[in-house]
């Protein structure tokens, strides 16, 4: 972890979204997209975000940005709290976070071309002459691999690889500091994400530009992330340096995450670990640990108390766990769990 102050400071971030029922649309209740996280990202580094699809990982990106307003908490960056800007201080202060959108179809104007979607990027922020514009468009191009003369098409003449680093030369535009890599990776063949991370951790290296990686699959968020967090039903469960994180997970979700993880080997063992039950809604979460519904280790306290995110005794100072549980579950206490489980089946 970086000695200097961080860049992002997220503290008790909450985003809920209201339902409404019946004639009059009254108030029946939230659903808890996130619900607390604290998280701390710091200049030139990657934070992975990985969890189960609906767990809130976009949501937390977005409300990051101000793309959806939290509901409460703080966003921090670089010492602004963004919540307290006017919409004229945010456009500004956007110039320094952007995003990189999952779907590379979608994201992009079918009826602009590629260079017209870069310019509006670059004017966005600053006033450039004709052909300094031009050439920054030229140059972010071939910043992520492509030709200068693409420009002039439109995005429906190229692929998905290349319609993502448009996307990525978009997000660079405005030269930023942070950038929420929102599933950049999820919607590409396997070949091709491999460049799109590589052409991310070049310019990383170039720039010091500081990620949020969010991503479900855990063989990429490992091979980009400096840290990662683990999420849970709209918190964090889990947050510790990547190579730790992945030789001694401590949340018992984060071992059951890791072990569905495939191995490229067909000759190796892997004990699969499978949690019992459904992901319980977020408009209606347990009590207490909001995973004890799924946990075979469950006790009296995880249903009261909310675990709180902090060092344990068997972890590093970076490595921070939300469970009550003293010692994590060895591979014997999860095969004990599954042999009670189908004694309790088979009666």
């Amino acid at each position: 972890m970086s000695s200097a102050p961080p860049l992002m400071s997220i503290r008790g971030l909450k985003t809920y979204f209201p339902v409404h029922k019946g004639l009059f649309r009254r108030h029946a209740g939230d659903v808890r997209a996130v619900d607390g996280i604290d998280l701390d990202i710091y200049p030139g580094e990657t934070v992975g975000l990985v969890g189960e699809s609906g767990c809130g990982k976009t949501t937390v990106g977005r409300s990051i940005l101000q793309l959806i307003p939290p509901t409460a908490g703080k966003v921090v960056f670089d010492g602004i709290e963004l919540s307290s800007l006017s919409k004229k201080q945010l456009r500004k202060a956007r110039q320094r976070f952007q995003i990189v959108f999952q779907d590379p179809f979608s994201s992009l104007n079918p009826r602009m071309t590629v260079g017209a979607i870069l310019a509006e990027a670059l004017l966005a922020h600053r006033e450039m002459a004709p052909d300094l514009l031009q050439q920054e468009i030229g140059a972010l191009l071939e910043r992520v691999g492509l030709q200068r003369s693409y420009a002039q098409r439109y995005p429906h003449e190229f692929s998905g690889g290349q319609r993502q680093r448009i996307g990525i030369a978009r997000a660079l535009a405005p030269s930023p500091d942070f950038i929420v890599c929102d599933e950049s990776i999820s919607a590409l063949d396997v070949s091709i994400q491999a460049q799109i991370i590589n052409l991310l951790e070049d310019i990383q290296d170039e720039r010091g530009i500081a990620y949020l990686f969010i991503a479900h699959d855990l063989s990429a968020v490992r091979h980009i992330s400096d840290r990662i967090a683990v999420m849970y039903l709209g918190k964090i469960v889990e947050l510790a340096p990547t190579e730790e994180l992945f030789n001694a997970p401590k949340h018992p979700y984060t071992q059951a995450l890791l072990s569905a993880i495939p191995v490229p080997d067909p000759r190796a063992r892997r004990d699969r670990i499978i949690l019992a039950g459904d992901v319980p809604s977020p408009l209606d979460p347990p009590s207490g640990c909001a995973f004890r519904t799924r946990c075979p280790f469950a006790f009296d306290r995880c249903v009261h108390q909310v675990p709180a995110l902090i060092t344990h005794e068997d972890a590093s100072p970076a490595h921070r766990k939300a469970c009550h549980l003293a010692q994590p579950p060895t591979r014997n206490d999860w095969q004990e769990a599954a042999a009670s489980k189908a004694e309790d089946l088979s009666e």
